[in-house]
């Protein structure tokens, strides 16, 4: 939590509160349904907590944006930022019952009224949102394909609407096709050696009405 707290210093007293019970949370419906690795449990705020809240040093969604989280698995990015951005609205999806449970459970216990879940495959949404965020689901050609047709129109941000996508490593191949996408690494806001490779790639994607 103090992790949270360095790179976060202006939370809200009720923010902290829910950040804190984040992994009282996960503690205990991780035993009964295993969505995250038991590694990464002992870290929760620095493997999962830390990492989603990285596209919130990258930019700061405005009061009224409407976020998916596709693949959201046990709830990141998309539950974190939701604590992060009590005034936005972010929908997680995944083709996974079993996780969605989980994240189900974990959004009641910390009383996130901001959050919707779909348990569906992304190609099935038939909604747009300014952002869609992600952590490394698949490879950029193919997440582009799944979620076409999902980006709304009115431009609220700096940044233009599109992909905020957590992924790690070379990044070189994969988005050679992309030209507008631009890649922030995570070391350029965090001290920690698990953010070495750590990036944020954002990919502006045109309305298709």
């Amino acid at each position: 939590m103090e992790l949270i707290l360095k790179y976060f210093p202006n939370l809200t007293e009720d923010q902290i509160n829910k950040f804190k019970l984040l992994e009282t949370l996960y503690q205990d419906w991780n035993l009964k349904i295993n969505v995250v690795s038991r590694k990464d449990i002992d870290e929760l705020y620095l493997r999962h907590v830390l990492h989603s809240l990285g596209i919130a040093k990258v930019m700061q969604f405005k009061d009224g944006s409407k976020i998916m989280d596709v693949g959201t698995g046990g709830g990141f990015p998309g539950v974190p930022l939701a604590i992060l951005y009590p005034e936005c609205s972010f929908h997680l999806v995944d083709s996974i019952a079993k996780k969605l449970k989980v994240v189900n459970e974990v959004v009641e216990g910390l009383g996130l009224t901001n959050v919707k879940t779909t348990h569906t495959r992304v190609e099935e949404i038939d909604d747009t949102y300014d952002f869609i965020v992600s952590r490394a689901v698949a490879a950029m050609p193919t997440f582009v394909h799944w979620v076409k047709g999902k980006i709304a129109k009115e431009q609220r941000h700096d940044f233009k609407n599109g992909i905020l996508y957590l992924k790690g490593g070379d990044l070189t191949e994969e988005l050679q096709d992309y030209k507008t996408a631009t890649i922030y690494d995570l070391t350029d806001y965090y001290d920690e050696d698990f953010f070495e490779t750590k990036k944020v790639v954002h990919l502006p994607l045109k309305y298709k009405g």
